[in-house]
């Protein structure tokens, strides 16, 4: 179900983050090593980057697969960056959407994927479309879960949600609709990184003052890579990387713990016998 990845570093060559390393996202495109639905990211890729001075990322997106690309082996050859935001399609669901329905979405300056499914789409979250600008729901890139979901989360952005709380509360809200729904999503600004980590693998590589990665599955074999729980939000700079649990919202269905017993369904502690 897609393979995503984020980059925050010095300006270079995006063929150095996205194809050189030995497992890169490029390679991840048919030979992914962690990833726990689908086996081949043949569906589409897309490539986001930001230019120096300009707020506004350039996007190069297609359709087929990234390695029939003779166009993009030459753009990221020379095409230089220090922010980007890459991933390589699975489609849920077969479409008509061509590129459009693959990763980056863009709005202003903000960049997004999303690498997972909706359970039950599109039916699970109809109720939530009513909750949206209609321009919004309108102006879909693309008729798929996760144009949808980049839908929620920017009316949060444009409401005035700070990144990581738009990421979090769409994603407790799409899990509360659709529950078993894979929801790992990517944002960045070109100055920050957000991600949850809600239903498959997600990684980051942190070198403090230099270069922030995140992304589905490490691009090589540094042991300084580390693993993002499941169910916990990722806010990164390039010199921090903060983790947050995020809460299930099934978790509010569960027997409240007993008075006196370590944990919900927990034994009552011995008594002392009477005298």
């Amino acid at each position: 179900m897609c393979r995503h990845l984020a980059c925050l570093g010095p300006s270079e060559p995006l063929g150095r983050i996205l194809v050189e390393p030995p497992h890169s996202l490029y390679r991840q495109s048919w030979a992914p090593r962690r990833q726990r639905h689908g086996t081949v990211n043949a569906d589409g890729f897309g490539v986001g980057w930001y230019a120096d001075g300009d707020p506004v990322p350039a996007r190069y997106r297609r359709a087929g697969p990234i390695w029939a690309d003779q166009s993009f082996a030459d753009l990221a050859r020379v095409v230089r960056s220090g922010a980007v935001l890459a991933a390589v399609r699975d489609a849920t669901l077969a479409g008509a959407d061509a590129e459009a329905a693959a990763a980056p979405f863009a709005a202003g300056t903000w960049l997004f994927s999303h690498n997972g499914a909706v359970a039950g789409w599109p039916g699970s979250l109809a109720p939530l479309v009513a909750g949206l600008p209609a321009t919004d729901v309108l102006s879909l890139e693309a008729r798929n879960d996760s144009a949808l979901v980049w839908a929620l989360v920017l009316a949060r952005l444009r409401g005035g949600d700070e990144e990581g709380q738009a990421l979090a509360d769409t994603v407790l809200e799409v899990a509360a609709a659709a529950p078993a729904s894979r929801l790992n999503l990517l944002l960045t600004n070109g100055e920050t990184i957000c991600a949850t980590a809600w239903g498959d693998t997600l990684w980051y590589l942190s070198e403090p003052g230099r270069r922030t990665v995140v992304a589905s599955e490490p691009y090589d074999d540094d042991p300084h890579w580390q693993e993002v729980p499941d169910r916990t939000l990722l806010a990164a700079s390039r010199t921090d990387v903060l983790l947050t649990p995020l809460k299930d919202p099934s978790d509010a269905l569960a027997p409240s713990p007993t008075p006196g017993s370590a944990h919900a369904g927990a034994p009552p502690e011995p008594k002392e016998p009477s005298t």
